[in-house]
């Protein structure tokens, strides 16, 4: 069967040099990495000549397939660890990957990788929050299970509240997300509804341009709010709905603090994402493939790297008041979508 490759091909240093600045170019966002690390175009250069010597064999004959094959893999681990974070909506951008540009949905265990190094980009980011809210957690049911009351910290009172915000919000989620789950394959074949969901998409970023919020100021989490993001949450499944995009301007426009906003909606998304995964092994029949180790392993420290720049960098702009920056892309694409899949 003869195989399609995303990139053509070229002189070995120059493929090379564009498959390692597409991993690193997401740390240049801003300019805030170069600025405060001067050794990234060293390291780059490196990074160059290592794939180099990995890629080419000794006597400098190239190995088109394996290297084809590892560039399919960085290009949709890329793809994966900025639509994820970046509030453009990481389903949406697979059905038009899929549809416009000829590309098959990737194989199980590969599709599973890229979201477990990005699932692992949060868990990373936010490991002292999750450390944090895990030790109070614990603390409060060893009390209730001894029958005490027990003595804890505002900063202990807040983790625990967390927690079960989390599972409040997590319960719509689940409802909403497995009742799009049945009908899945009408939501993923339909560029016209990728394209108006693009377009919604960035018609909610932009409304938070008018949020006049200092960042200190804003509301807690409550109960309400927290049932009313995980519902939004569960329906940004339809994709073209940035569900990083919409829960975090669920939070501003019921009037929550930017940083609880972020913290919640990736610690909301911890659940959810590990939920999806674990529907989409029981449900898909297509086995892992034929893919080889280091393959698996590229996908998923690609979109683990680019993931966790994209997180930070998303995390400045919300904090910033600067979501709405996503807005003409979503609604370009959108509209490039519906012009397209008309």
């Amino acid at each position: 069967m003869r195989k399609h490759y995303l990139i053509k091909k070229g002189n070995a240093e120059g493929i090379t040099l564009t498959l390692v600045t597409l991993v690193t170019f997401n740390f240049k966002l801003y300019g805030f990495l170069e600025k405060s690390h001067p050794g990234i175009k060293q390291s780059r250069a490196l990074l160059t000549r290592i794939f180099t010597s990995i890629i080419w064999n000794r006597n400098g004959k190239q190995s088109q397939e394996k290297f084809m094959e590892l560039m399919q893999a960085i290009i949709l681990g890329g793809i994966q660890g900025l639509t994820e974070f970046f509030p453009v909506s990481s389903s949406g951008h697979l059905v038009i990957c899929q549809q416009m540009m000829g590309l098959k949905e990737p194989i199980l265990l590969f599709d599973i990788s890229v979201h477990v190094g990005t699932l692992a980009a949060i868990v990373i980011y936010f490991f002292n929050d999750i450390i944090s809210i895990f030790k109070s957690l614990v603390r409060s049911v060893s009390f209730r299970l001894r029958g005490q009351g027990g003595q804890f910290s505002n900063a202990e009172t807040n983790d625990i509240k967390m927690a079960w915000l989390i599972v409040a919000g997590s319960l719509p989620t689940a409802v909403i997300g497995f009742g799009f789950h049945m009908i899945s394959h009408v939501l993923f074949s339909s560029m016209i509804i990728v394209g108006v969901s693009l377009l919604i998409t960035g018609g909610v970023l932009l409304g938070t341009r008018w949020i006049n919020q200092e960042k200190e100021s804003g509301s807690d989490l409550s109960i309400k709010q927290a049932l009313l993001i995980g519902t939004v949450q569960g329906l940004a499944v339809i994709p073209g709905i940035s569900r990083s995009g919409a829960t975090i301007s669920a939070g501003l426009f019921l009037g929550v603090n930017r940083d609880i906003a972020i913290r919640y909606s990736f610690l909301l998304s911890i659940p959810a994402i590990l939920g999806a995964l674990v529907l989409q092994i029981s449900t898909d029949s297509s086995g892992a493939g034929n893919v080889s180790l280091g393959i698996i392993a590229t996908g998923l420290v690609t979109s683990l790297i680019i993931g966790y720049a994209s997180l930070s960098v998303l995390v400045k702009m919300v904090q910033k008041g600067h979501l709405y920056f996503f807005t003409p892309y979503c609604v370009v694409l959108g509209g490039v979508v519906l012009i397209a899949g008309g």
